[in-house]
């Protein structure tokens, strides 16, 4: 799936933009990121993008159809694109076998035929042998990898993630980065990821999109032309360090114009 955001902005009740004239644009099978400080509405924008939001101006396009005006705009979104927040969500009184096979059975999947498909897909996901575990009994990345299951079996062609990885110490979220990139070069979906760390965007993306402080913008976009497959080693090459001081520049420069309006 092929999605482009064009002139998008947001402006909430009581005045508060939170987007200006964003536009970006995923091929099919890309994975893109996108880094900015906070509050300058990265999730805003995914929200949008995943139908949850109407924008107040711009379009949002899908292998070229563009969703139409008004709240038939949220209908023709709604659905098609997978969305993971933030927080993983995870209801305690289910196992994690059921929370992973929630969104099929919301979509009529058969209860008999979600469990099958979930239970095909545990082992790539970390999961085997704590399919009956309550969410509780999970550590923070099993966690994770279950939202994301839940997610992938949607069985959507894009997905887009909210800091999936954002709440883990560091090396969980550095098994998690690698993890998840041998998972997207196995299904190729196309994914959005949104991200405060710029090592994980440069690590996972074909191409990072930085934002300005609110009302957030499109600063730049920087291709990432390291080769794949990667691993971890990669992080510690010259052309790593080069793409991830580019990305930082514009971030610095941001902070510092925060800190001097303050």
């Amino acid at each position: 799936m092929k999605l482009a955001a064009e002139g998008l902005a947001k402006r909430f009740a009581g005045g508060v933009e939170a987007l200006a004239d964003v536009s970006i644009e995923l091929a099919a099978g890309e994975f893109v990121s996108i880094v900015g400080p906070s509050g300058c509405g990265k999730s805003t924008l995914l929200a949008m993008l995943a139908g949850l939001l109407e924008p107040s101006a711009g379009r949002i396009l899908l292998d070229g159809v563009a969703a139409r005006d008004g709240v038939a705009a949220r209908d023709g979104l709604l659905g098609r694109i997978g969305y993971m927040p933030q927080r993983d969500l995870l209801m305690e009184w289910r196992t994690t076998l059921q929370n992973a096979t929630l969104g099929l059975e919301l979509a009529g999947v058969a209860r008999a035929a979600a469990r099958e498909r979930a239970l095909a897909e545990v082992g790539r996901f970390g999961l085997a042998g704590f399919e009956d575990r309550r969410p509780s009994a999970l550590s923070g990345g099993m966690r994770q990898r279950a939202a994301l299951l839940r997610t992938f079996l949607a069985g959507r062609d894009m997905m887009v993630l909210d800091e999936p990885f954002g709440a883990l110490d560091a090396l969980t979220r550095e098994a998690m980065r690698e993890w998840l990139l041998g998972v997207w070069e196995s299904d190729r979906k196309t994914i959005l990821l949104v991200t405060h760390d710029v090592e994980e965007a440069v690590f996972l993306s074909d191409r990072v999109y930085v934002m300005s402080g609110r009302p957030g913008r499109i600063r730049t976009a920087v291709e990432v032309s390291l080769p794949r497959p990667r691993t971890l080693e990669l992080t510690a090459t010259p052309a790593f360090a080069e793409l991830k001081a580019r990305l930082l520049a514009p971030l610095r420069e941001e902070a510092r114009s925060a800190l001097g309006s303050a």
